[in-house]
């Protein structure tokens, strides 16, 4: 053989092993850190990669890579299907995780939920061809539902099939399930409705709700990184809580005082300091921004005077 090509083909597969190696290393965890698991794409994923942004959780995440490193913690971010993270945690491939209600109902897995994240909230319902008319889902059973949760359509449908004798015939499909019934695939379909906008452009209306669903943080019963997602948690909680509120700060004479404390309760108490002035005092307390304003011409009606809203970064309660 020719030395120059024996060379060249040894350069090609030292080469092939060099860069599936440097590929395994970049794509994979450090041993020793806490992963989390979050959704790679779809409704969740900018809510989620925002919420974590500002919990101070920040990493660099390499294109095509599902794997990322936390820039100042021992944690490793793996983005993975909405509907597969559920499982990964359960069966303790990862530590904690962030999925929605209908993924943890529809897989079964064992985790534990430590928070309701308020994003991605929508409602799981049963839904039939506006023209039809179909108000109750007896009228559905026997039929054929075509949906991504098999599982959950199941056990909505299983007592009703019980009662009336019937059998309901479940499709499963991965994606599209509004298109089932104006492609003559079903009777009517099971999917979750956020706004309702695809929902009517498809011709179809809500019969029935199965779940109402939204983003949660869930962990490993089992996890050995009980710290790391405590400290998760915290970050976390800090940042929705910052979300939620304001700081609303006020004088008011002390014979009000009363009035405005009952105004502006806070999250436990509102904080109460003195002033130069031994007939007034400041006080400063928490106040969800959707009651602001209201909160404030309340405020203003029972006599207190320099009322500011200061917005928060973050905190921890």
């Amino acid at each position: 053989q020719d030395p120059k090509q024996n060379l060249r083909t040894n350069y090609y597969f030292i080469k092939l092993r060099f860069i599936m190696s440097t590929k395994f290393v970049a794509n994979a965890s450090p041993p020793a850190n806490c992963r989390m698991a979050i959704p790679k794409k779809g409704r969740l994923y900018q809510k989620v990669a925002d919420m974590l942004k500002g919990a101070g959780l920040e990493y660099h995440r390499e294109d095509r890579l599902d794997v990322a490193l936390c820039k100042d913690l021992p944690l490793t971010l793996i983005f993975l299907p909405a509907s597969d993270i559920a499982s990964y945690v359960g069966e303790g491939n990862v530590d904690i995780g962030i999925t929605g209600i209908d993924c943890i109902e529809e897989s079964e897995a064992c985790v534990e939920k430590l928070l309701d994240l308020g994003v991605g909230k929508c409602k799981l319902s049963v839904q039939a061809p506006a023209a039809k008319n179909i108000t109750n889902p007896e009228d559905l059973a026997g039929g054929r539902i075509v949906t991504s949760f098999p599982f959950l359509t199941k056990r909505f449908f299983d007592p009703i099939d019980e009662k009336k004798g019937v059998k309901t015939h479940v499709k499963f499909v991965s994606g599209s399930v509004e298109a089932a019934c104006g492609l003559g695939l079903g009777d009517a379909v099971v999917d979750l409705v956020e706004t309702g906008t695809t929902m009517r452009a498809a011709g179809l209306e809500i019969v029935a709700d199965v779940l109402e669903t939204q983003a949660v943080l869930i962990k490993n019963p089992q996890s050995s990184h009980k710290e790391m997602c405590d400290l998760i948690k915290r970050r976390v909680e800090g940042f929705i809580t910052a979300t939620r509120y304001v700081m609303l700060t006020y004088n008011i004479s002390v014979d009000k005082l009363e009035k405005a404390c009952a105004i502006t309760p806070g999250k436990r108490s509102p904080t109460i300091t003195g002033l130069d002035d031994p007939n007034y005092k400041s006080v400063s307390s928490l106040v969800l921004k959707s009651e602001l304003n209201a909160k404030m011409d309340a405020l203003h009606d029972v006599g207190a005077t320099d009322i500011l809203a200061i917005n928060i970064s973050n905190t921890r309660m």
